[in-house]
């Protein structure tokens, strides 16, 4: 992950990525949620499992290119094979897919996880001679 971004963005621009990262999970959620997933036949499908999963992790923040471009093909996937409005789920995708490329920010589990790391060194203690 280190190699795919040079820093891991804070300030506004972090908070920029989070509420990206919490667009797309409501997004996702609701598709997992909404009015026509109580159909007694999708309660608890393989791809409703999935998209739950893929929420999570963008959420947190965990493996973000990963699912960022998982979530982007999950949603061009959705948009070619429905019959009813395209564009939540093209809008989605392009978020998803500006989010993998941007990276998750500061404040994630890969900032954490695989992002810079500062070493202090300590302050070496002078051992004396014991006299004898």
């Amino acid at each position: 992950m280190r190699r795919l971004y040079s820093t891991f963005a804070g300030g506004w621009p972090g908070v920029g990525l989070i509420l990206m990262r919490l667009a797309i999970a409501a997004a996702l959620l609701t598709a997992v949620l909404g009015p026509e997933s109580h159909n007694p036949a999708n309660t608890l499908t393989l791809l409703s499992l999935l998209i739950s999963v893929a929420a999570l992790f963008v959420v947190v923040g965990l493996y973000t290119p990963i699912v960022g471009t998982l979530v982007a093909l999950l949603e061009v996937s959705r948009a070619v094979s429905t019959s009813s409005d395209r564009s939540m789920y093209l809008l989605v995708a392009a978020v998803a897919a500006a989010l993998a490329m941007l990276g998750p920010g500061l404040w994630s589990i890969d900032a954490r996880m695989f992002g810079w790391k500062r070493i202090e060194p300590s302050a070496r203690k002078r051992y004396e001679q014991p006299s004898e």
